[in-house]
């Protein structure tokens, strides 16, 4: 058996590209017209493996814990949604342009050499530095007079926080409690890039679990992060390679107070994997001052209301998979000196359980039988 960290890293990547494609995993997106840049299909195999990593997510952080609700909603909201959370004036990348090749870089992807940054094309020296916001714009309605402009939702969290008061008008949660999604979110990408990693549209699996001000979160949120890498490690991604890294103040979120990522070591790089994140009470906050909606709960011990703050664990389901095809990627030599490829899923997450075929194609009994055995 060939072990699995004799596998050159150098070319895994092409490896699991090509597979994917070879064996009905993921195909690029509108690939009979050459493709789209940070979009991607789930074929036969992938789209059953997608399914079966969400099933074991909900199953874990959501079915089997106390006060969790899950729900569903649409990816288009009203514009004052993203003025409220702050994504108009914050969520955008800095950006430069090379004049010469007229190729776009994220300014974060590059490397400085004494505060100088070059095109990674052709050397030209890059300047100008501006902001680019991410969220995808669309319109909504009718005609071009009267439909409204708003976004794709850059992230699931915001749909979770303006039905904040919903949930607590219909089920009357107790504190603490946790409200969860499934569900796609759309990033401009100035540069998607390594396969699966940086989409235009992806998936996110996350929850917000809101807590009374008044408790140490510190505890329950080094609690989450414990669980998210037990989690990874359940549905087959190598735990070895997984280490956590917390955000510099600088580097956070507008929202953020804390701000902790599950790093994998992809071939292309040590990056984010799954996040977790303390938001305090930012976001309900903000969604009252705009909206004139109460966001607070009253605390019947205290006869005083009180505004929850939030921990978010949340990771994306496209990177989950690719970080697994990396984990569970095998090789070994045949009898005939070949490489026979295969991938070791756990069983509850492979995409196929077993396989029913007769012993000989040519022989109708036998395929009957097989059938059978099937049924």
């Amino acid at each position: 058996m060939k072990k699995k960290e004799n596998i050159k890293q150098d070319n895994l990547m092409e490896k699991i590209v090509s597979l994917c494609k070879r064996r009905g995993f993921i195909f690029q997106g509108s690939e009979i017209y050459g493709g789209l840049a940070g979009f991607y299909d789930y074929g036969p195999l992938g789209a059953l493996l997608k399914r079966n990593i969400e099933k074991s997510w909900i199953k874990y952080f959501i079915e089997f814990r106390e006060n969790m609700h899950l729900i569903s909603t649409p990816i288009i909201m009203h514009p004052k949604v993203w003025e409220a959370s702050g994504h108009m004036a914050e969520f955008a990348d800095s950006m430069v342009e090379c004049k010469k090749c007229k190729n776009k870089f994220r300014v974060d992807q590059l490397e400085s050499v004494r505060g100088v940054l070059k095109c990674p094309n052709d050397g030209e020296i890059l300047s100008s530095v501006s902001k680019f916001n991410l969220m995808l714009e669309t319109k909504v309605g009718s005609s071009e007079d009267t439909a409204i402009k708003t976004f794709l939702r850059p992230e699931e969290a915001q749909n979770i926080f303006i039905n904040f008061k919903n949930i607590v008008d219909s089920f009357s949660p107790k504190i603490p409690f946790g409200v969860a999604q499934i569900g796609k979110a759309f990033r401009n990408e100035i540069t998607p890039r390594d396969f699966t990693y940086r989409l235009r549209e992806f998936e996110i699996m996350e929850f917000e679990y809101f807590i009374h001000p008044d408790i140490a979160w510190e505890p329950i949120f080094d609690k989450f992060l414990e669980e998210q890498k037990e989690w990874l490690g359940i549905i087959g991604i190598d735990t070895s390679k997984l280490h956590p890294m917390e955000h510099p103040a600088s580097g956070r979120a507008h929202y953020s107070i804390k701000t902790v990522d599950l790093e994998f070591e992809y071939p292309f790089g040590i990056k984010e994997l799954s996040g977790l994140s303390y938001r305090g009470d930012y976001d309900l906050k903000r969604h009252e001052e705009y909206s004139g909606e109460k966001m607070g709960i009253l605390d019947e011990e205290k006869g005083e209301r009180f505004t929850p703050h939030i921990i978010e664990p949340t990771i994306s389901s496209d990177r989950a998979i690719l970080a697994l095809l990396l984990s569970v990627y095998n090789e070994e030599k045949t009898t005939k000196d070949e490489i026979r490829v295969f991938l070791k899923f756990p069983p509850h997450i492979a995409p196929y359980k077993a396989c029913v075929s007769p012993l000989l194609k040519n022989k109708p009994e036998l395929i009957a039988k097989a059938r059978e055995v099937f049924s």
